[in-house]
């Protein structure tokens, strides 16, 4: 397992490095199409749908980011990751504590519907940071990934007091703490660095200073918890392990970018006012 992990982790990074280093956006834009349409297919069958149907939807969201692509989204992207960022916080986080609907039903089919939104506008987001630089779009994905590690490893040495047991019995409260501490000594780490400038903990720090750079960091890492979260509890009540197996090792798309999703949307509406 280890070794099948190891292998597709160094087949991606041999597509996305090149991309990102020579900035190529035509490749990038395909590279994100083609994962927007596979966590929307993946989403279709977590919720209940058949395996046509899911990969309708799939082939539907390929075609919305293409037209999308040929566009500029102006005001209304902004809109658009407004929507998302109240989607998480007045239906998606509540659903943590009051659970998901059955999967036969009207709420459930409202549920996929606004989770797609926000799938969408992780993967716009995703195009808006990488206008602004590679580099700037790493440096958001850095964020989650930092908390996604710190949180693995303190919950392994300190993890006592179960964060949600009944969706995800393996995070700690330890673990979350621990994540959001790495996150904070490496934007502070980024601070000596007079050429990770332009990233965006260092425009959030010369905009709003350390207290506004402590509250978002927070507010990020939160957010990433919670997208986690909310994958495993639809995961859980669907009965599946992962999204799919479309990244051997690893599992789905969304597997790999559930703690993205309601983070990247929030990083670019605060970019806009950067």
């Amino acid at each position: 397992m280890l070794r099948t992990r190891v292998i597709t982790a160094l087949l991606l990074l041999a597509v996305l490095l090149p991309i990102l280093y020579f900035n190529y956006f035509p490749a990038f834009a395909v590279v994100s199409g083609l994962f927007f349409a596979a966590a929307i297919w993946e989403s279709a069958r977590i919720f209940g749908g058949s395996a046509k149907v899911a990969l309708g939807w799939g082939l539907a969201a390929l075609v919305l980011f293409a037209t999308v692509m040929y566009f500029d989204g102006g005001p209304n992207i902004r809109l658009l990751f407004t929507l998302c960022v109240a989607i998480w916080c007045f239906r998606f986080v509540p659903s943590l504590a009051l659970g998901l609907p059955s999967l036969p039903s009207l709420g459930n089919r409202l549920i996929a519907a606004t989770y797609a939104i926000a799938i969408f506008g992780c993967f716009l987001a995703i195009v808006v940071l990488f206008h602004y630089s590679p580099l700037y779009l790493l440096s958001v994905l850095v964020i989650v990934w930092a908390a996604d590690i710190g949180a693995y490893f303190s919950g392994k040495a300190f993890g006592r007091h179960k964060l949600a047991p009944s969706i995800s019995p393996g995070k700690s409260w330890e673990g979350a703490i621990g994540g959001w501490i790495l996150v904070l000594l490496m934007t502070a780490g980024f601070s000596l660095t007079p050429a990770l400038a332009n990233t965006f903990p260092m425009r959030l720090l010369a905009t709003w200073g350390w207290a506004g750079l402590l509250a978002v960091m927070t507010v990020i890492v939160a957010a990433s918890v919670a997208g986690d979260l909310f994958e495993s509890m639809l995961k859980r009540r669907a009965g599946i392990k992962d999204s799919s197996n479309l990244l051997p090792g690893h599992g789905g798309v969304l597997d790999r970018v559930d703690a993205l999703i309601p983070v990247l949307p929030l990083a670019a509406l605060l970019s806009f006012w950067f």
